[in-house]
């Protein structure tokens, strides 16, 4: 069976391609990503748009051949995500700046790092690169682990990244997720018009 085939958005309206390709593989094959084409995927979360412009992201990543760096972000992930990441080319920390410019609350700093994350994956995805996100971690290991400043930074999901592998060497329930197909509910349960 063929993931990439099932896992195309069926959409009631029209959307582009990109957006109807892009779905949160876990089978990843020993291929690795090119360090330009993380810094491509970086460079492309940075065109995202932000509350005044702040960009309160910052990432910390780790590409698999650093095997030491990436069982650090590794060990964070919870144990219902440790098996299939173990394969993933890059395991990256996704975090936001507390405070603004001015030392006070940014309250926007999740939303504009969730765009960030979306135009990140919507790149990876035009690169034929898949990606994960995970909210599946240990916040307190994670700040300990990678050495933050919890007054600071917050992180706040986890992005596996890889080039796409076959389902079948997944264990089970990873096996059966990878090959259903995706849904959404439809736009009249997700808005209304006034």
């Amino acid at each position: 069976m063929d993931a990439n085939t099932i896992k195309i958005a069926i959409t009631e309206h029209p959307v582009q391609d990109l957006i109807r390709s892009r779905w949160s593989a876990r089978s990843f094959s020993e291929k690795a990503i090119a360090q330009a084409d993380v810094e491509t995927l970086l460079e492309a979360a940075s065109w995202a748009f932000s509350a005044n412009n702040s960009q309160p992201w910052h990432y910390i990543y780790a590409h698999h051949a650093d095997t030491e760096a990436f069982q650090k972000i590794w060990s964070c992930l919870m144990l219902g995500n440790q098996p299939w990441c173990a394969n993933a080319a890059v395991l990256m920390v996704s975090c936001i700046h507390k405070v603004n410019a001015e030392g006070k609350p940014n309250n926007w700093a999740m939303h504009d790092l969730g765009a960030a994350n979306a135009t990140l994956m919507l790149q990876a995805t035009a690169m034929s690169i898949h990606g994960h996100p995970m909210a599946g971690f240990d916040k307190a290991k994670t700040i300990e682990m990678l050495n933050l400043d919890a007054d600071i930074l917050e992180p706040v999901a986890f992005l596996a990244l890889g080039y796409l592998d076959e389902a079948e060497k997944l264990e089970e329930p990873f096996r059966t997720r990878e090959l259903t197909a995706r849904s959404r509910k439809g736009v009249g349960e997700i808005s209304e018009r006034l």
